[in-house]
């Protein structure tokens, strides 16, 4: 691998990082999906679990709002995850026309699995990166990450 020294300036550098950003998502992704295939989900479906485990039981509507996704959508990965047991519908306590979403405890140990998974590939990428050089690149990447999504037209 070359080193910064060793790379282009200027817009030839842009295109370079932009060519690692590339390589790291298209590892990264199927580092994840291999993850979330092993424990018989979808990318889709360990978004909902995932979302269910840090933010608690919510209604469908909400579940589909902050996945960016129809209300139908979330129907039908619902009902496949709640068919493998993972989460639970029940009416809503206080809006009889809500339906509210929960993890199962089998839903949370999987949850809580590719959390682990997470965290064991995070000491591996970073545990021994000094804090100094790791806060820059978290700093960067949340340049990088504010850039794109302003440059999304969908806001996502």
């Amino acid at each position: 691998m070359k080193s910064l020294h060793d790379m282009p300036e200027g817009p030839g550098i842009a295109r370079v990082s932009l060519d690692r950003l590339f390589e790291v998502a298209e590892v990264l992704g199927a580092m994840m999906q291999r993850g979330v295939a092993e424990r018989g989900l979808t990318t889709a479906r360990a978004g909902v679990l995932w979302a269910l485990f840090h933010d608690g039981p919510m209604t469908q509507r909400a579940l589909a709002g902050q996945l960016g996704v129809t209300p139908r959508n979330v129907t039908g990965l619902l009902d496949a995850l709640q068919a493998d047991g993972l989460v639970d519908r029940a009416a809503h306590p206080t809006d009889r026309r809500a339906t509210l979403v929960a993890l199962t405890s089998k839903g949370r140990n999987v949850t809580e699995a590719l959390r682990g998974g997470r965290d064991e590939l995070a000491a591996v990428l970073f545990g021994d990166m000094p804090p100094g050089r790791l806060d820059a690149f978290t700093a960067g990447l949340e340049t990088v990450i504010e850039r794109l999504r302003a440059a999304d037209p969908s806001g996502r």
